[in-house]
């Protein structure tokens, strides 16, 4: 199957679709931190490129509820951030995710068809996950463990930490590869 990761530097939903032998690439404007299939570009570039499945992350500096104090001053890159979140939403590809944290996609476009949480995948971590799916079950819990600590909440301020926090759970990743990559 031919797997396109969106909004991915990190390479860690790629990577898992990529061990289950599947033809996965991640996209973004970054270059990517992990080797493996890359593409350096705006996501929208390639959303026409015979894709099976996206699994689309889009920023959501502009989108979280967790910045809510700030949305006042953001009108304009909010209404961008929507517009994005829609184009890849309705991107000819017939099965998508969109991933985000609890966000205005929610009131703006449509409520998630589901909340995923760390803790459901093998880490004992809480971090509510949206996601918003075309043609796509919703994702069974793997690995249900115990510990609900809040540690991408309290994660330190540092130079890396917008792209630490959004660097996706590996057992999240993996359950998605195992289970919509078995479609």
């Amino acid at each position: 199957m031919r797997v396109l990761i969106a909004c991915e530097e990190s390479g860690t939903v790629r990577d898992a679709f990529t061990a289950r032998g599947h033809d996965a690439w991640s996209c973004d404007i970054l270059p990517t931190s992990s080797p493996g299939q890359h593409i350096c570009d705006d996501v929208r570039t390639v959303l026409c490129d015979g894709w099976d499945l996206m699994i689309a992350h889009p920023p959501c500096t502009d989108l979280s509820v967790s910045g809510s104090r700030w949305f006042h001053l953001k009108k304009q890159s909010q209404q961008n951030a929507l517009d994005f979140v829609a184009r890849l939403m309705c991107a000819p590809i017939p099965r998508i995710a969109v991933e985000n944290p609890i966000s205005i996609i929610s009131s703006r476009i449509r409520k998630p068809d589901q909340i995923v949480q760390p803790w459901q995948h093998g880490h004992g971590e809480t971090k509510a996950t949206c996601l918003w799916l075309k043609n796509l079950p919703k994702l069974k819990e793997s690995n249900v463990v115990e510990g609900r600590e809040q540690r991408i909440w309290k994660m330190p301020p540092s130079d890396d930490r917008a792209r630490l926090r959004s660097v996706t759970y590996k057992g999240i990743a993996e359950a998605m590869a195992a289970q919509w990559g078995e479609l």
